[in-house]
């Protein structure tokens, strides 16, 4: 456990770079995949990590080893987890799981009350078109899910860019956008280094529907004018706006505007990115380390346990 513990924590650190490279190098699909795998598996590697060394902790103290009838001389001695270290890894665990622990609980309300919301909603083809001058649309989960379109935002869009509008909302629903954005942020309220991957894979959500548009229309300078369009007409997020809805400016709340759509203009404008298979491979690799060492820890703890009589 010298180094092996250490390593999913430490491999956190590359959470900003490696959610730069990912977002804005490598084809939004295969992004969107490997920023949740990222930031879920780092978020519970590092979480058990954190138990791993609080556990030594409690090895080496005499009062409960005398409780337990182990040897805490033989932990002191074999295992180089100095005591202070334990105790914050235990106190930083706890925060951890506490913090996971209610994020799972937020997302899992939020889903369920959109889920509920999208079935009384009365649809045609899974549109619901709301009467409101503001422009507005977003997508709802549920079994179905529904697309909410005010009639302020048919009326800002020609028939073309309503198509396209529809066709980046339903892929937020046919591609379950929403669980990757739940485990993401999982992942992150474990961890708050992996921030900028939770955020990130809101990010290529969105890429990933202005692709699917383009793909249905063919005309991606088309899909481009659309989402800046809607940018241009879109005020802040209402109040009505479910928490759990993806529109086509990204998750909004009042204050963040409409987002990184520029950025998004960009990409659309520029040829469409590649799987880029190093950053796959790479990704791949530091995945398989954060795990390969939490295993070896395991295993190392394992060894101590016999060690000292439990």
């Amino acid at each position: 456990m010298r180094i092996a513990v250490y390593l999913p924590l430490l491999l956190s650190l590359l959470a900003p770079l490696g959610a730069r490279l990912l977002s804005e190098r490598c084809e939004p699909r295969l992004a969107t995949w490997l920023l949740t795998a990222s930031a879920f598996v780092l978020g519970t590697a590092g979480t058990i990590s954190l138990g791993l060394l609080a556990v030594t902790g409690l090895l080496r103290i005499r009062e409960l080893a005398v409780l337990g009838h182990w040897s805490a001389g033989t932990a002191q001695r074999d295992d180089p987890t100095q005591l202070p270290v334990a105790l914050i890894a235990g106190l930083l665990g706890g925060v951890a799981v506490l913090m996971a622990v209610r994020m799972f609980w937020r997302r899992a309300r939020t889903l369920a009350a959109a889920a509920l919301e999208a079935a009384c909603m009365p649809a045609q083809d899974g549109l619901v078109v709301i009467d409101d001058e503001a422009p507005d649309a977003f997508a709802i989960p549920g079994r179905p899910g529904r697309v909410v379109i005010s009639t302020g935002m048919l009326r800002a869009l020609d028939r073309t860019e309503h198509d396209i509008l529809l066709a980046h909302e339903r892929t937020h629903l046919t591609a379950h956008h929403y669980a990757f954005v739940a485990l993401a942020q999982l992942g992150a309220a474990a961890n708050p280094l992996l921030r900028p991957l939770a955020t990130a894979v809101t990010y290529t959500i969105e890429r990933w529907a202005d692709e699917s548009a383009a793909t249905a229309t063919g005309d991606r300078t088309r899909v481009a004018r659309t989402v800046g369009k809607a940018a241009l007409v879109t005020r802040p997020a209402a109040a009505r706006t479910p928490s759990a809805a993806l529109g086509i400016l990204g998750r909004r709340t009042s204050s963040a505007g409409v987002g990184p759509v520029p950025r998004r203009v960009a990409a659309l404008l520029a040829p469409p990115l590649r799987l880029h298979p190093f950053l796959a491979a790479a990704t791949a690799v530091t995945l398989a380390a954060a795990t390969l060492s939490l295993a070896e820890a395991a295993h190392d703890l394992h060894h101590l346990l016999e060690a000292v009589g439990i």
